[in-house]
């Protein structure tokens, strides 16, 4: 079995710099991940850019996987997934094969297998394996949970949660059903899921519906643009998930994520992107820089050879509702978690 590298913390003297490749430019988050981890002075940044997207700027950029992981003789202290879904299982698995710490994009994987096989082999590895999901960190969404940990909404009866974006351009991946995994159901259902599964833990079943109604001419064939999901628990609460590419092409931004939580004594909304100024065709966020947030989580949990929330366990718990969600579409009847 191998394990990862340990770190000296010991030594009175500064941590030595960590040593992290961001593999794939893929993901529209590469950019924004390299840009905060190259700024950093507790980080030595490589890119691998094998598909050419060429948007990475001010960090040492590598045209293949294979360069990136030998920059350093001893190959990276860990790694950030950002390529295409349906890559994510061999980056993964080729990390763990190396004691190579693991941040990977969301959704873990494509399907549940894969995403069982990921977690697997980190686990035995002994690497760090998380799922990014920066809006965990969002305060909006740790005041949910806390809200729902003590109380103070009463008896929660209900959650309706809505993470609607534009149809990705300039990312054909996106739309292509084999390289995502599916459509807007994929892209927009598992940021909430895991909300949820953080204040609620897993659903007992999940009913979904979906449809092509808006951008179909710009979609890969299959991939829905519209959903709904609606995950309904053992003590009877209810959840929606409103999933759907819907954002005019010319908004300001990509879009948003909400929530409103209802409860026997009060309710509570929550909107993560809240914090911006703006007019027409303009949109200045401000505030708490949750990818930020993510990547310092991370670190530390490479530092500490400890993995914390959202680990890889629970990226593999979103894959099973984002999975269910479309065996539900195919049968048209509601799909139970158990067995996923």
């Amino acid at each position: 079995m191998l394990t990862a590298r340990p770190t000296d913390t010991a030594s009175a003297d500064p941590a030595p710099a960590l040593k992290v490749a961001l593999m794939s430019c893929a993901h529209t988050h590469a950019a924004g991940y390299a840009a905060l981890l190259e700024a950093r002075g507790d980080v030595d940044l490589v890119v691998a850019d094998p598909d050419g997207y060429g948007d990475v700027r001010g960090a040492r950029v590598l045209p293949s996987f294979e360069e990136a992981w030998r920059v350093w003789p001893e190959g990276p202290d860990a790694i950030v997934v950002t390529s295409a879904n349906a890559h994510h299982r061999d980056l993964v698995l080729e990390a763990a094969r190396r004691g190579v710490h693991v941040l990977c994009e969301k959704p873990l994987a494509t399907t549940v297998p894969d995403a069982e096989e990921m977690v697997a082999a980190c686990r035995e590895a002994g690497v760090v394996l998380m799922t990014a999901f920066p809006v965990h960190f969002a305060p909006e969404v740790e005041a949910l949970r806390t809200a729902v940990a003590d109380g103070s909404l009463g008896e929660v009866i209900g959650l309706t949660g809505t993470n609607n974006g534009k149809l990705p351009a300039a990312r054909d991946w996106f739309t292509d059903v084999e390289l995502a995994g599916g459509g807007a159901m994929v892209d927009h259902t598992v940021h909430l899921a895991e909300i949820l599964d953080s204040a609620l833990g897993a659903p007992a079943s999940v009913h979904a519906v979906t449809n092509r109604i808006l951008y179909a001419d710009r979609a890969g064939e299959g991939a829905e643009t519209g959903g709904l999901v609606t995950l309904a628990y053992d003590s009877g609460v209810v959840a929606t998930i409103d999933c759907s590419w819907s954002q005019p092409a010319d908004a300001p931004t990509w879009g948003g994520l909400r929530l409103q939580a209802l409860g026997t004594g009060g309710q509570l909304q929550i909107d993560a992107f809240a914090q911006h100024v703006g007019g027409h065709g303009q949109w200045l966020p401000y505030g708490t820089d949750t990818d930020a947030l993510l990547l310092d989580a991370f670190l530390g949990a490479v530092r500490e050879g400890t993995a914390v929330e959202p680990t890889g366990e629970v990226g593999l718990r979103t894959v099973r509702v984002v999975a269910a969600a479309q065996e539900s579409v195919r049968t048209g009847q509601p799909v139970p978690l158990a067995g996923l």
